[in-house]
């Protein structure tokens, strides 16, 4: 597997008898075999007693020798990889090694001349350093940076997750709910069908059959028949009851807007929690590719964006509680009350909304009946690896429904993109259409809507009608996903907080102080609703951007409007 500079009888693949078995490895890969050497041997010299080193000449051989370990359970600290190798470039390796140790650093070698490669890939695969070329003397430029990174590697809680398991149907609903649940929460679990013979296995100890689905079976064993997504965060460490019942701000949503307020809020000292119905990261957070947010020239996942501020808010002592209903808001005195669906409520002199918006139902025939049968709103990424060979069709004509278009172009035989509007010009950003228009997996239908859903238990066919025509045809599809506009969650506030016809937040500027009753001297703060100290932030906001750098901004810009209200106070 390795080279021969690097054999596998010479300790660096196997452990020779005596050998600490969790002595953590750095990893060095460069296509030159005189380089190759030469970081190995700097790196023993300083390093070779405490850690162990692994070398390799391809970016190939080091993911061969990093899947090896994985099984075995070694632990990677560190990866430091060349920029220019043939076949895998150090950027690509360090892409593809980030799924197989995530928590490890990661450093790219570079000569001067691709010191912008370097710059290019913090975004790409959140490099952690990058070194030039020579690295002499390395007591200077090599050793502080390692020691750094090991420094920050050991502070991280590493302890290996035991598998959760998940036993469904493709085609039921609350499996595919549950399926989404888990993922977008980022919790680790293997899915199981529940016809195969391993499903049906676990389903006979579980004590369940196939009509009680999903069965989730915790990492100790612990089958769960049907659960609720709160029964199913109680087993997988997620929390869900705050640990304090005052604090000066509760962020209601976790979307972007929601996260740039809590990020903002813990890190300026404010005792801050977010409360989120679902999963952090909100509509964004399903989105397979934003090619257009500030400082990720190369695109990024919405998961990555979500889990990158998720992880930000924590580091600043934000408390998160996932899932937590919030299902009305009182004004008692200076505190704010925030009643919670299980009875709990937690009081905080500030509030800041940012529940964003749901997708709008198609109202179809047959739609409801198919919902998580092969009709799903939003990407729903969880399915895409099921769309393999099929042919697919996504309603919409945003960027939400071009970006699920182009990711699912990459697993379906075929992607028909369904929009009303005579064109995608007024309603998609310009660089998706050109994107959209160069991939041939990837056609798309103008006037046009679903008439209706057709299948026997899951979607089978659709019609659909050319609104232009006025004619109608049946097509074959497997899946259909659904971005079709967008509606506030506002409901709870009824009575409390004003809104517009539509249901969206109203607040600065748009509030009728007479009207709704302000009872300050001064007017409402930009971001401020019709309740003193309560804010809105992002889409749930009245005429706000619907974009997500607009609403990590509202985010920000109404902790700021907090701490002005919390001097007056």
């Amino acid at each position: 597997m390795f080279a021969k500079a690097a054999p596998l009888t010479m300790g660096t693949m196997t452990r020779p008898p005596g050998e600490a078995e969790l002595r953590p490895v750095i990893v060095t890969v460069d296509d030159d075999p005189g380089v190759s050497r030469a970081v190995a041997r700097d790196l023993r010299r300083r390093y070779g007693e405490r850690n162990r080193i692994v070398r390799a000449e391809s970016g190939e051989q080091a993911l061969d020798a990093l899947r090896q370990m994985k099984l075995r359970g070694d632990q990677v600290a560190v990866i430091v990889a060349d920029y220019r190798m043939p076949g895998l470039t150090g950027i690509e390796f360090l892409e593809r090694a980030m799924d197989v140790y995530p928590f490890a650093r990661r450093v790219l070698l570079t000569a001067y001349a691709d010191t912008s490669a370097a710059i290019d890939a913090i975004n790409i695969v959140d490099l952690d350093h990058y070194l030039l070329k020579p690295w002499d003397p390395p007591e200077e430029k090599l050793y502080p940076v390692i020691d750094d990174l090991l420094a920050a590697w050991q502070r991280e809680d590493r302890r290996p997750v035991r598998e959760a398991k998940l036993v469904g149907h493709r085609w039921s609903a609350p499996s595919a709910e549950l399926r989404d649940f888990l993922a977008r929460n980022q919790v680790p679990y293997r899915w199981f069908s529940s016809d195969s013979g391993e499903g049906q296995r676990l389903l006979a100890a579980a004590g369940a059959d196939g009509r009680d689905l999903p069965v989730f079976i915790t990492a100790d064993g612990e089958p769960l028949i049907t659960p609720t997504h709160a029964e199913v965060a109680a087993k997988t460490q997620l929390t869900t009851i705050p640990s304090q019942d005052f604090y000066d701000l509760v962020v209601i949503g976790g979307g972007p807007a929601g996260l740039g307020a809590a990020v903002y809020g813990a890190s300026e000292g404010l005792r801050t929690v977010l409360v989120e119905e679902y999963a952090t990261g909100g509509q964004a957070g399903q989105s397979s590719r934003i090619e257009n947010y500030l400082g990720f020239p190369d695109g990024v996942s919405g998961g990555q964006l979500t889990d990158r501020a998720r992880r930000q808010a924590v580091k600043f002592g934000a408390e998160l509680l996932t899932p937590c209903q919030v299902t009305g808001i009182e004004v008692n005195g200076p505190a704010r009350t925030i009643r919670l669906s299980d009875g709990g409520a937690i009081d905080a002199k500030a509030v800041i909304l940012a529940t964003g918006v749901s997708y709008r139902q198609l109202p179809a025939p047959g739609c409801s009946e198919m919902t998580g049968a092969g009709v799903y709103y939003g990407a729903a990424l969880t399915e895409a690896e099921a769309c393999k060979d099929q042919d697919v069709f996504v309603v919409g004509g945003a960027n939400s429904a071009g970006q699920a278009a182009v990711y699912l172009a990459r697993f379906a035989r075929s992607v028909t993109l369904l929009v009303r509007a005579p064109s995608l010009e007024a309603s998609m950003s310009y660089y998706l259409i050109q994107q959209l228009g160069g991939i041939p997996e990837i056609s798309v239908r103008v006037c046009t809507e679903v008439a209706e859903v057709h299948g026997d238990g899951h979607v089978e066919q659709l019609t659909l009608r050319d609104l232009a025509k006025g004619s109608t045809e049946i097509v074959d599809a497997s899946q259909l996903f659904i971005f079709i506009g967008a509606a506030p969650r506002t409901a709870w506030l009824d009575g409390v907080v004003a809104r517009d016809p539509r249901g969206f937040v109203l607040a600065g500027p748009d509030v009728d102080q007479e009207a709704h009753r302000w009872p300050l001297d001064r007017p409402p703060y930009h971001l401020e609703t019709s309740v003193p100290g309560v804010f809105a932030a992002g889409d749930v906001r009245a005429e706000s951007a619907k974009r997500v750098a607009s609403a990590v901004g509202e985010g920000a810009m109404a902790v700021m409007l907090v701490h002005r209200y919390l001097e007056t106070l």
